[in-house]
């Protein structure tokens, strides 16, 4: 109970409550069965006690007058629109006489929206991008902090009235959290928002409001944007590098083709070596017998002088053919020499073709391995 003596004492600490207590409070002073004095903190919206008016007698306020002692009384949302805590106090005279009632209304407020002005401040600054945290009731945001590294200012602004879209409205109607990733359409920048109800501690089915979280997502779509575009440029070297493998392979049987094809031509110049020796002993042969027919010529006198025109004109041939030996021979050589030479780079680009080959395959292992790192940045950027 309050003695009238300490009456202005009380006024005066309310006076000074009114302004400390979250969520606002009402002081208010009943003299008999009408309010004499009212303060009110500015946040305190709700319209539930007038200077001169008077009270239902079946009131709290009231009820404590009549019976003498503190009465406590929770008033659903029903009544005015927001619980209510209401205490009222008798205050009596020197000879212990009720004169009257101070009433102290608070609105009945979660758990976390009392706490959240202490909370919020340290939370916020512990996500390493920065948070915006935010508590609505059943109608609008009444409370909401935002971190120095993050904020948007048209996101839960102080008294926005929720909309059927907003995800606190979902929220605290399917009696369920949300968690939902918001993209730069919107606010310009990528979000990510976890909404969870407030449940009465009184009656866990009823919903008083929501909870907000709400960070930014910029540096996880960067990495998805930069991962996309890595998968896609990688696949694009990939298909490259399958060209240049196929390519490879071509010129590698080329390659080898070629050098079988040298091979062989080497062996034909050989072949002609030998014809051409071949050639020599034949026209060595000849000469040998244009010489012989000649003698025998010679010992038939005039009638062997046509026989040994003959001779004559074979030995001749036969000189001929054997002066074209060396020419050959030397033509042959000059074959030879350059299919040497073109075996040995047909060699050359052999082992080049089949190095670039085993390179084509290193490349290509590195790229999937690329990709497979690729796909698991993706997916811890998905994460975040």
């Amino acid at each position: 109970m309050i003695k009238l003596s300490d009456l202005n004492s009380c006024k005066a600490l309310a006076e000074v409550l009114v302004g400390l207590i979250p969520g606002g409070v009402l002081f208010g002073l009943v003299e008999g069965d009408t309010a004499t004095w009212i303060i009110k903190s500015e946040t305190f919206s709700i319209k539930m006690l007038e200077t001169g008016e008077k009270l239902d007698p079946d009131s709290a306020t009231m009820k404590a007058i009549h019976e003498g002692k503190v009465i406590h009384q929770n008033i659903p949302r029903t009544v005015y629109g927001k619980r209510l805590a209401l205490t009222a106090i008798p205050v009596v005279n020197d000879a212990g006489e009720v004169k009257g009632a101070l009433a102290i209304a608070l609105p009945k407020l979660h758990p976390i929206a009392t706490a959240f002005t202490d909370f919020a401040p340290i939370l916020a600054e512990m996500f390493q991008e920065g948070a915006i945290l935010y508590i609505t009731d059943l109608e609008k945001v009444f409370h909401r902090h935002a971190s120095k590294k993050f904020d948007l200012p048209q996101l839960a602004a102080m008294g926005y009235e929720l909309e059927e879209n907003d995800i606190a409205y979902k929220v605290i109607k399917s009696k369920k959290p949300m968690l939902v990733e918001i993209g730069p359409e919107k606010y310009g920048i990528p979000v990510f928002i976890a909404n969870y109800p407030l449940l009465d501690a009184d009656d866990t089915n009823e919903v008083v409001g929501s909870f907000g979280i709400v960070t930014p997502k910029e540096v996880a779509s960067k990495l998805r944007a930069i991962s996309g575009n890595l998968e896609n440029g990688l696949a694009g070297i990939s298909a490259a590098i399958q060209q240049l493998a196929a390519s490879a392979a071509t010129i590698h049987n080329n390659e080898q083709e070629l050098n079988n094809n040298i091979i062989e031509i080497t062996g034909y110049s050989e072949e002609i070596s030998a014809v051409s020796m071949f050639i020599k002993d034949i026209a060595d042969e000849t000469k040998m017998l244009g010489l012989n027919a000649a003698i025998e010529a010679a010992r038939a006198g005039e009638a062997g002088r046509g026989f040994g025109v003959v001779a004559e004109e074979i030995r001749k041939l036969s000189d001929q053919s054997k002066s074209t030996v060396p020419q050959i021979n030397k033509l042959t050589n000059s074959i030879k020499t350059k299919v040497d030479g073109a075996s040995e780079k047909s060699k050359g680009s052999l082992n080049s073709s089949q190095e670039q080959a085993a390179a084509t395959e290193e490349i290509t292992a590195s790229i999937e391995e690329i990709s497979a790192m690729s796909e698991e940045l993706n997916r811890i950027a998905k994460d975040l």
